[in-house]
């Protein structure tokens, strides 16, 4: 790339772009021919240079699903710097760019989960493409797993707020990747106790066996990670604490009144008894 073409992605001079093309008009069109390329909106995308970017996208579309050496697009390098404005603009020209796949197969949705929840980043991506969330990488994992894997718990929270309200969570909260694995089992793993409440509550399905036949409880016990162990067995899980208690409550209350019965009878049928 022409240094001065650098230059002005990286400050976003767009006086100086225009200057370029009136010297060489075919300055850009070298970037079309090459397979994986840092093209200029690569660099203004990493810069946050929001104006230079609207230009170039203007110009030359095709760049904003290029993928540079590195097997990423301009969005991914937007949302991992966190130029929550860039990635916006970005996506009401084309929505459509929150499922290009990269690097290791994974799109600008995928990124998010790995780095944060940018300024309600997340749910925007999920209102504009909501089926982005069944998005998986060349590992088989989904937005859940990575969440899970880069602790972020308010991510997890958040994606699985959205997914309740779809028809095909379970699928999505079952997904296994390539060793066969939910995100439950990573949760085990981890001894991340929070997210083992969440998903279960999002009726994930403790008794999946990846590849090695083992359940989540299973993969805790192993790892002797108690609080993981305990949440599996069902001492958090609502559904089961409720009735827990709400028979505790009854046995209480059976107990009393058989007391009761017994301390109001004679002493002629107590010895009866």
């Amino acid at each position: 790339m022409d240094e001065r073409l650098r230059t002005a992605a990286r400050t976003g001079n767009v006086s100086d772009l225009y200057s370029l093309i009136q010297r060489d008009g075919n300055v850009l069109r070298h970037f079309d021919k090459v397979e994986f390329v840092e093209t200029p909106l690569h660099i203004a995308a990493e810069e946050g240079c929001i104006r230079f970017a609207m230009e170039m996208m203007s110009l030359k579309p095709s760049f904003a699903s290029k993928l540079n050496q590195q097997g990423l697009i301009p969005l991914h390098l937007a949302v991992t710097k966190g130029h929550t404005s860039m990635v916006l603009r970005f996506l009401e020209i084309d929505k459509d760019l929150v499922r290009v796949k990269g690097k290791n197969g994974k799109t600008p949705l995928h990124i998010i989960t790995e780095v944060g929840n940018h300024n309600g980043l997340l749910e925007r991506f999920l209102e504009i493409c909501p089926q982005s969330i069944r998005d998986v990488t060349i590992e088989n994992r989904n937005a859940l797993h990575i969440a899970v894997e880069n602790d972020r718990l308010d991510v997890l929270r958040d994606l699985l707020r959205t997914l309740r309200k779809t028809d095909y969570y379970r699928e999505v909260v079952n997904q296994k990747d390539e060793d066969g694995n939910t995100a439950l089992h990573l949760a085990a793993f981890h001894n991340q106790p929070e997210m083992l409440k969440l998903l279960l509550n999002c009726n994930a399905d403790k008794h999946a066996t990846n590849q090695a036949d083992l359940m989540a409880l299973d993969i805790a016990d192993q790892n002797h990670n108690e609080d993981s162990v305990t949440v599996l067995r069902g001492c958090f899980i609502p559904g089961v604490s409720n009735f827990k208690r709400k028979l505790e409550k009854q046995v209480t209350k059976a107990s009393s009144l058989i007391s009761h019965e017994i301390d109001n009878i004679s002493g002629e049928d107590r010895n009866a008894f």
